[in-house]
C-alpha cells in the first residue's frame, strides 16, 4: 500500500513528522511518502524556496528510514494539484495497489474547492486526520462522502485500490508551521517545535525574515 502526505512543508515540523509516522505504524506500512508541493494553489507563495524545503525536508529524516520525500510536484513548474500527483503514481503502481492520500479535517471540508475533486476517489483513498477544533459543516460535499463512507476502515484500504474514505483521529500535536514562521521572525525560540537539523538550517540561510511570510 502507498500512503502519501501532501503539502507545502514550509517549514516541516514535528507535527508533520509524527503524524505520518502515526499512520504507518498503524496500517503496517514499510514507508510514508511525504510529497512537497511546488506552488501551492489555495495559498501565498511558501517563505521558503522549493530547494530550501525540500533540504529541510531531508534533514528532518535523515535517520528515519520509515519516511520519505517523494520530489515529483516540485519538478512541475506550475501549481501542485493533488489529483496529477495520485494519476502519476497510479500510472506507476498500476490499477491493483492500494493507494491513499492524507488530509486534515480543515482541508478535507473544503474537498469540493479541490481541483478536480470528484476524480480523486477513483484514484485513491483519502485518509482523514481529524484536528481538534475543525468541524466539516452539515450537509456539505465533505460532510456526504464521510457519511457514505462512515464504515471505511484500515482493513478496507489495505484490501481495495481505492475509493474509501478514513476518518482517524491521532495523538494530538498541536504545531502549526505559521507559528514558527512568526516566532522566527519575532526572534523567539522555535526550538523543540521541529528538528534540530531543520532549525539549523533555517537559521543558516535565514530564513522567514519579518518581510517574508508563506503556507503551512
Amino acid at each position: 500500500m502507498r500512503v502519501i502526505v501532501g503539502g507545502t512543508f514550509d517549514p516541516i515540523h514535528h507535527g508533520h513528522l509524527r503524524m505520518a509516522i502515526e499512520l504507518r505504524e498503524r496500517l503496517g506500512l514499510a514507508d510514508v511518502s511525504l510529497v512537497p508541493c511546488h506552488l501551492p494553489p489555495h495559498r501565498g507563495e511558501p517563505g521558503a524556496s522549493a530547494d530550501q524545503r525540500l533540504a529541510m525536508l531531508n534533514a528532518a529524516i535523515r535517520d528515519e528510514p520509515g519516511l520519505t520525500v517523494d520530489r515529483r510536484e516540485l519538478a512541475r513548474n506550475r501549481a501542485s494539484y493533488t489529483v496529477d500527483t495520485l494519476a502519476s503514481i497510479r500510472s506507476e503502481i498500476g490499477d491493483d495497489e492500494p493507494l491513499a492520500m492524507v488530509t486534515g479535517t480543515d482541508s478535507f471540508a473544503a474537498i469540493d474547492r479541490w481541483h478536480q475533486w470528484s476524480r480523486l476517489l477513483e484514484l485513491a483513498h483519502i485518509i482523514v486526520v481529524e484536528r481538534p477544533g475543525h468541524d466539516i459543516p452539515a450537509g456539505s460535499v465533505a460532510d456526504r462522502l464521510l457519511a457514505d463512507h462512515r464504515s471505511v476502515g484500515a482493513d478496507f484500504l489495505q484490501r481495495t485500490p481505492s475509493g474509501g474514505v478514513w476518518s482517524v483521529s491521532l495523538p494530538p500535536l498541536s504545531i502549526s508551521a505559521t507559528d514558527i514562521r512568526l516566532a522566527l521572525r519575532e526572534g523567539r525560540s522555535a526550538r523543540y517545535w521541529l528538528p534540530d537539523d531543520v532549525l539549523a538550517l533555517i537559521q543558516d540561510q535565514r530564513l522567514y525574515s519579518p518581510s517574508s511570510d508563506g503556507g503551512e
